[in-house]
């Protein structure tokens, strides 16, 4: 198959699965500019199904008004950009979360292996294994 006939089968797969004029004007976002976004993070063989387009799209406008209602909490007028990024806190936070996680963990393995050799260098395994031994 020649590389022109592999892009129009692309073009046509894609078209398949483009979210209907009808559907799009429901969705709070462009959906092309959705689309673009993933597939930026996305590897270049990958497809994107039109239910995943349209769920993606509908998610980031159920983000975007739940920051918009933690704005609206503030007693100001004027949205400053000190409130956004206090509204959008919580969802950072999650991320800081799982990183967070992801550190302790590693540093109890460490402090698990360092109990290991000191146990082994104080003799204890040793021990453990003549207790063993003479309860048999």
């Amino acid at each position: 198959m020649s590389e022109e006939e592999e892009k129009a089968k692309e073009e046509a797969t894609e078209t398949e699965e483009e979210v209907s004029e009808e559907e799009a004007e429901k969705l709070p976002f462009p959906t092309a500019a959705v689309v673009r976004l993933m597939k930026k993070n996305l590897d270049s063989e990958k497809m994107i199904k039109k239910e995943v387009k349209v769920e993606m799209n509908k998610w980031l406008g159920s983000l975007c008004e739940k920051v918009s209602k933690d704005m609206n909490k503030f007693p100001y007028v004027t949205m400053h950009l000190n409130e956004f990024k206090e509204a959008k806190r919580v969802y950072e936070d999650l991320e800081n979360f799982a990183k967070e996680k992801e550190r302790i963990l590693a540093h109890l393995d460490a402090i698990k292996k360092d109990i290991g050799r000191l146990e082994r260098d104080l003799g204890k395994v040793e021990e453990d294994i003549v207790q063993m031994e003479k309860a048999s």
